[in-house]
């Protein structure tokens, strides 16, 4: 159809040529989620016991020194946890980092107080592995029995940056002896080593990793019981949170029954939130988890506007008129672009009513990162439909815009005591940590989605057009996204460690979002347009069902 018109040299046509449309299921567990009633006393009881517990908890990260140490801190972090000492956690880090170089530890004390360190954004050298090194520059082969060694080595080899074989070298040693062991391993080990070759730590979402890990460290002789039971309070109390907003939000979702009027788009609210989730999971950030929601539906109905339906024309006269910002201008829109232009001045104006006095200065940046998302968007659509795909570079500039960390980072920041206007002037110079959040997005959802976009090969993608552009296969244009995926990677973690400018819940954001890329797009799947296996385990496991005290 598309190839025809280009063909008979009427490009012109193609204006009115709607694209395949797919139309999407609508989402599983809508019922379940929009019709909770909070049990504050339930709640209130939570809440008295992880207060209960928590002192003692912190007497004894206040009092572990060393290898206990880490281990302490380490168990906070996995079992979701660490925000209630945050304090603390990086008083003993700075510490550990001041007094303690790790000449003298094994493999897996030497592992863990490097990526700890690491992950806190110190300095630390990847040469204290050389120790571990034989005469001919190899993991000596006495640390393949060492599994706990092996995979505290694994862990830490991921938060490497360009440059450092060593971990690269440790990355390929532990990751081929863990595979070969981990069948003959007991649980609760086991466990842990299949969850760290599918979801590295470094990698894998924060709260995603606390629920799967919970269970897991329950089933651990060495578990601290009092750690148990305050990550299972912990855990409970965090859930009934989620619920409520859920709840909230998917009134707010079903008010404007776009599922109907618009058939053509995903039904994603819970997978959005679930990406809320990611980037915060922590009580104070309500707010985020809100925000980020509503801007991902914001995106979610425009993309799928753009992509899944509209022609060129209308595409074009939907950007113009975005670009205007004025209900009194919906009239010349057709009537499905109506709704959701509609859908996005009533959510803009939820974003306007729930901003402080204080934090009014973030409500440009976010109407002009929406207009920049339809920007980006349209261009994306005019390369599609005319069968003119650009350079890959031309391509790679404008998906840092269709990766939407602009739009959902400025739509976020009313809800961060900390960030100012100099955190969103920041942001907006598109910092290396940006740059390389927003490539790891979008290669991840590029090669997940490529099946969907391509609508079974009638539309072009971007693999195809790096295909025609370098003269190589689908398999390996595949693998080059892999490697740039991993390169940005490196260049992420470099950037998370020197960058000061921007205050720390800011910046963990985009190391939230990467992570959260990783699990959507995991080995190229879309579990954000079809959660049911990838996204449904965890959903039920965060929103639906509690944890047994």
């Amino acid at each position: 159809m598309i190839t025809a018109s280009v063909v008979d040299g009427t490009l012109s046509c193609l204006r009115d040529v709607r694209p395949p449309v797919t139309i999407h299921p609508p989402c599983i567990w809508g019922d379940k989620l929009s019709t909770f009633s909070m049990d504050d006393q339930v709640q209130n009881k939570y809440a008295e016991g992880i207060e209960a517990l928590k002192d003692e908890a912190r007497s004894k990260l206040m009092g572990a020194t060393s290898t206990k140490l880490m281990i302490l801190v380490d168990s906070l972090e996995r079992l979701g946890l660490a925000y209630h000492f945050e304090t603390q956690i990086e008083e003993k880090l700075q510490e550990m980092y001041k007094e303690d170089d790790g000449g003298d530890h094994d493999l897996l004390a030497t592992s863990l107080r490097f990526r700890l360190l690491r992950q806190h954004r110190y300095h630390v050298s990847c040469s204290v592995f050389d120790k571990f090194k034989d005469s001919d520059d190899k993991f000596k082969e006495a640390l393949i029995s060492d599994v706990e060694g092996l995979l505290s080595l694994y862990e830490a080899a991921y938060v490497q940056i360009s440059g450092e074989g060593i971990l690269q070298e440790a990355l390929e040693f532990t990751t081929h002896h863990l595979t070969r062991v981990a069948p003959q391993l007991e649980c609760p080990l086991k466990d842990k080593v299949n969850r760290a070759l599918e979801h590295p730590l470094h990698r894998d979402v924060p709260i995603f990793h606390a629920l799967i890990f919970i269970p897991i460290y329950a089933t651990d002789e060495s578990r601290d019981e009092l750690l148990q039971r305050l990550a299972t309070l912990n855990f409970n109390f965090l859930q009934n949170l989620y619920k409520k907003e859920l709840c909230e939000l998917s009134r707010w979702w079903n008010k404007f029954d776009l599922k109907s009027k618009l058939p053509y788009i995903r039904d994603s609210l819970v997978g959005s939130y679930l990406w809320a989730a990611a980037f915060h999971f922590e009580p104070q950030y309500s707010g985020v988890r809100m925000a980020v929601t509503k801007c991902l539906q914001i995106a979610v109905v425009m993309d799928d506007t753009y992509d899944n339906y509209a022609t060129l024309g209308e595409a074009q006269l939907f950007t113009e008129t975005l670009e205007r910002w004025s209900m009194d201008e919906i009239d010349g829109l057709p009537d499905y672009m109506k709704t959701v232009y509609h859908f996005i001045m009533s959510t803009y104006e939820d974003y306007e009513r729930d901003t402080t006095k204080e934090q009014m200065f973030a409500i440009p940046y976010f109407k002009e990162a929406v207009k920049q998302l339809g920007r980006a968007y349209n261009q994306e659509l005019k390369w599609v439909m005319e069968r003119q795909m650009p350079s890959f570079e031309e391509y790679v500039k404008n998906s840092e815009i269709t990766s939407c960390v602009y739009v959902l980072f400025t739509a976020l920041f009313p809800f961060l005591k900390s960030a100012t206007k100099e955190t969103i002037d920041w942001l907006l110079s598109e910092p290396q940590l940006a740059i390389s959040t927003a490539m790891i997005g979008r290669f991840c959802d590029d090669l997940g989605s490529h099946e969907r976009e391509s609508k079974g090969g009638e539309m072009l993608t971007v693999l195809d057009c790096y295909m025609k552009q370098h003269g190589v296969s689908k398999q390996e244009t595949v693998s080059k996204f892999a490697e740039i995926i991993e390169d940005a990677w490196k260049d992420l973690n470099a950037a998370w460690a020197t960058t000061t400018s921007s205050p720390k819940e800011m910046v963990e954001q985009f190391l939230n979002y990467a992570r959260m890329a990783g699990a959507t797009y995991k080995n190229n799947g879309d579990a954000y347009t079809n959660p049911k296996y990838v996204f449904g385990p965890y959903i039920d496991a965060l929103f639906v069902n509690p944890l047994v005290i």
